[in-house]
């Protein structure tokens, strides 16, 4: 009768098998991006993870099953990294103009950095209301963007919009509604490029103002 495997080395197998599949969902995210979805394919993924089809396949039942837990895994490591960042205590010593104009900035590099990650991620997820994937990621972006209004509002903030936490809530909407259509979804830009901000610095700059703004706080500018 065979003797089971030791703990000990069954270890390094499921190490071995953890980094091969955060590997395959890194170049599952990594093809999605750069070939959209309907170009991103089993072989296409396997071969930029230097895995074979066959290897993705055991894992994983096709292509949307793959894709689905690559983009949960995405908005999962983006709340763990906004859990780990910075705490309410510190925020709140930030000048609140100072600490908007930080995460509005932060906002447009990301949003223009994975314009075309964010465009396939629209697309994927479309038709798919009512999945359990949806609801999961749904989820999953509620608690990260209430995470941001948590940090905003931190502290003792001087904002006369007499309802903060509906005020910073909203201004975050447009603030994302608005760079998914001038960043991640330009189709018709072109044709309004004279009404827009002439650059991502000038982009910043209005939609800080435009959010401080709405929550009636005073700025020195």
């Amino acid at each position: 009768m065979p003797k089971p495997k030791s703990t000990t080395s069954l270890e390094p197998q499921q190490e071995r098998s953890r980094e091969s599949l955060r590997k395959l969902l890194k170049a599952a995210t990594e093809v999605l991006g750069q070939h959209g979805v309907e170009r991103t394919t089993i072989p296409r993924i396997a071969e930029h993870a230097g895995l074979t089809p066959g290897a993705v396949y055991r894992r994983f039942r096709d292509k949307e099953a793959l894709l689905e837990a690559a983009i949960l895994g995405i908005l999962e490591r983006q709340e763990e990294r906004l859990k780990a960042g910075l705490t309410a205590e510190k925020a709140a010593k930030i000048p609140l103009d100072v600490f908007v104009e930080q995460i509005i900035g932060g906002m447009v590099v990301s949003y223009r950095a994975n314009a075309a990650m964010l465009r396939a991620l629209r697309h994927f997820a479309q038709g798919r209301d009512g999945t359990d994937f949806v609801k999961k990621a749904t989820k999953l972006e509620i608690r990260s963007f209430e995470r941001v209004v948590d940090l905003i509002l931190a502290g003792d903030r001087d904002i006369a919009h007499p309802n903060p936490r509906k005020a910073v809530s909203f201004g975050l909407m447009m603030v994302v509604s608005t760079l998914h259509e001038l960043v991640v979804m330009p189709t018709s830009v072109k044709d309004w490029k004279n009404l827009m901000p002439k650059d991502d610095g000038a982009l910043k700059r209005e939609l800080t103002r435009a959010f401080l703004g709405y929550l009636r706080v005073e700025t020195k500018d």
